[in-house]
């Protein structure tokens, strides 16, 4: 079956427990058309590089998908009317990356490096 990774940016105004409800309606949308989400992880509320929607920041959310194209046709339409959602993106991959994602990992060095500065 083919892989996918499912990027979207939720409103900043949002609470963390409506943007874990977002994620939660897209696994349910891929669950429901035969597909599976293997891993969903929440990167956080993160500065944007430009304002989208009177938007400054965004509640980041990734997907990785194992489903057919039909169903990630399906999770984009969904996701396309929903108002909290300012900016998706699906791209389809070979593999899914084991561990945690590289935006993960970079929020991890970063705290140890903050924390090494506050320990100096």
């Amino acid at each position: 079956m083919p892989l996918y990774e499912h990027v979207f940016l939720a409103r900043q105004d949002l609470s963390q427990s409506q943007v874990d409800a977002l994620a939660a309606a897209a696994t349910e949308i891929v669950e429901s058309n035969q597909g599976k989400v293997t891993k969903t992880e929440t990167w956080g509320l993160r500065s944007l590089a430009y304002k989208i929607q009177k938007n400054r920041k965004a509640h980041f959310v990734m997907l990785n998908i194992e489903a057919p194209a039909g169903v990630v046709a399906e999770l984009e339409r969904q996701t396309a009317i929903n108002e909290d959602v300012i900016r998706y993106m699906t791209v389809r991959v070979d593999e899914h990356e084991a561990g945690p994602s590289v935006m993960m990992r970079k929020n991890d060095r970063e705290r140890s490096r903050r924390r090494e500065r506050e320990g100096e």
